[in-house]
């Protein structure tokens, strides 16, 4: 088997994100191109794959082709050798994502809001969000706020993977960074986009990027000197730099969600079923028990 390895360590202005994924080609002994992925992060990246041109072989995948890369190994797709050519020849390029920009976002997912249950919570209207992308502006986004005092227990609205916790200091390469916010805690939901609490505070030192947090366990705390949350849900955009924010429905009472009117106090609530809804049967039994 001959293999074709191409490391790729790209630097994207576009989207602002470094990454490293090695892309591999293996052909086969008939000649057909193997294509996999190595992903070096802790967490899940997004990987599109443009061919700008193929010789000797077809490319059968839907495009635009993007593709979800687990931490370490992913096999990605098969270039078929042509029976009475000469082996595969291409050209392509990469770009990287740290949420899915193709995201088939459900707007009625039924997200919890962040408290304890049996807590009254009030919503406020969100003017701004300022620092959110550094200097950058945003043309239109969106964003739901509780009022909170510090010391209030913060849980996850949905089940998603820790990508990135920040204190009240930022460090590292800002190319790094998810966003440009201290104090605030992000992950990347199922459905490939990222929900980021702000205001909030790990509580535990055991928290590491790379984790699941179900929906309905403790994230963190509000952080001290804070008189609110706010959370946002957004993802990439395959084809803009700008991201595309997502309006949020809210379980409301047992049998109920919708979108939280601002000035509007609300008794939270955790329904078991909506917590279970993207658990396994083995990780329902292990959070919430039997």
């Amino acid at each position: 088997m001959r293999r074709l390895l191409i490391f790729i360590a790209v630097l994207l202005s576009h989207h602002n994100l470094k990454a490293q994924v090695q892309v591999q080609a293996d052909y086969n002994a008939l000649g057909d191109c193997l294509f996999s992925a190595y992903n070096n992060a802790t967490v899940p990246v997004y990987l599109q794959i443009n061919f700008a041109d193929l010789e000797n072989t077809y490319f059968s995948e839907p495009l635009p082709y993007v593709k979800r890369l687990a931490p370490g190994f992913n096999n990605l797709f098969t270039l078929p050798r042509d029976p009475d050519a000469d082996v595969p020849r291409f050209n392509y390029d990469i770009k990287m994502f740290r949420s899915d920009p193709m995201a088939q976002v459900d707007l009625d997912f039924p997200y919890l809001i962040p408290f304890a249950p049996g807590s009254k919570v009030t919503v406020f209207d969100v003017k701004e969000i300022n620092g959110f992308r550094g200097k950058d502006g945003l043309d239109s986004w969106s964003a739901t706020g509780y009022e909170a005092k510090p010391g209030d227990a913060v849980y996850a609205a949905r089940t998603g993977i820790v990508v990135e916790i920040v204190g009240a200091e930022r460090k590292g390469d800002p190319k790094s960074w998810y966003h440009a916010w201290n104090n605030s805690i992000t992950l990347l939901q199922p459905d490939g986009t990222l929900i980021c609490y702000r205001n909030v505070l790990a509580s535990s030192e055991k928290l590491k990027v790379g984790d699941t947090l179900y929906a309905g366990q403790e994230i963190g705390k509000v952080a001290g000197g804070a008189d609110n949350i706010k959370l946002l849900i957004f993802h990439d955009s395959l084809h803009t730099r700008n991201l595309l924010f997502v309006i949020p429905q809210f379980v409301t009472d047992e049998n109920g969600k919708g979108i939280l009117n601002s000035s509007t106090t609300y008794v939270v609530t955790h329904p078991r079923e909506i917590r279970a809804l993207e658990m396994s049967k083995k990780e329902q039994r292990r959070i919430l028990g039997k």
